[in-house]
């Protein structure tokens, strides 16, 4: 694992992911989406000599290829991920999350890379059946978004069976820390407390949430990575612990 590829590096799993990547003593190569402002998002300010920074998009299959090309290890985290959207726009969601897998996935065969770690989410289990949630849940497509993670993590799972590579799905689950959206639980409830609310805005207390400090999922995609023997598994990153929203409201106040 000495030189690797992060996709979704500007975003902020991947960011996190990247920095941790780069004290494990890995050459990166991190990928943020192309844009006209050359903004590199939450790789800005991010300096080391083992740091490349390319922009570009999964999208497009050719850039793919060049992207992974001499790297040992694959990490792919580029998704579109807020979920709202997902029902306003979800075939952009199809183009990025599935096929944009698609890519990745036939860019690492056409190369000969070692190991692809390919990013799924808790949410493709849906409202949960039964907890904690394990690996044998069933998969409920209950938002456009999820149903697109679904697919993703199909492709990936298929150039496994089909043409035996070396590919994990990884599944964090609720990941919380600095640079995550403030639309998130834990970030909207510590901006309304610091900006002096006495009334924190939060909806529903009841439903709960496996919650994870950012620094310990990139520990996890990093000690799936190094061992050998999970060719074709799906792994959660979780603590298999509920934390109700009443709880974490409470707690922070």
């Amino acid at each position: 694992m000495k030189k690797v590829v992060v996709t979704g590096a500007d975003g902020f799993i991947g960011s996190h992911l990247t920095e941790a990547l780069l004290a494990e003593g890995c050459e990166v190569t991190a990928l943020a989406q192309y844009n006209s402002f050359n903004n590199w998002g939450w790789l800005e300010g991010i300096s080391h000599p083992g740091l490349r920074v390319v922009t570009g998009d999964v999208r497009d299959p050719n850039f793919c290829r060049t992207l992974v090309k001499g790297a040992d290890t694959v990490f792919h985290l580029a998704a579109l991920i807020a979920i709202p959207y997902s029902y306003i726009a979800p075939d952009s969601y199809v183009d990025t999350n599935v096929k944009g897998t698609l890519n990745i996935c036939q860019a690492v065969r056409d190369n000969g890379v070692d190991r692809l770690l390919v990013t799924s989410t808790s949410e493709v289990y849906g409202t949960a059946k039964y907890v904690p949630i394990d690996e044998h849940h069933p998969k409920q497509p209950q938002s456009p978004y999820s149903a697109s993670k679904i697919g993703a993590d199909a492709i990936a799972l298929s150039f496994h069976n089909a043409f035996d590579m070396n590919v994990t799905v990884v599944r964090p689950f609720n990941t919380y820390g600095p640079r995550q959206s403030a639309r998130a639980i834990i970030p909207s409830i510590i901006t309304q407390i610091a900006s002096g609310k006495r009334e924190i805005m939060v909806g529903d207390l009841t439903p709960t949430r496996d919650f994870n400090y950012v620094a310990d999922t990139c520990r996890g995609f990093i000690e799936i990575a190094k061992t050998p023997g999970l060719a074709g598994e799906e792994i959660n990153i979780a603590t298999q612990r509920e934390v109700s929203m009443e709880t974490t409201l409470k707690t922070l106040a």
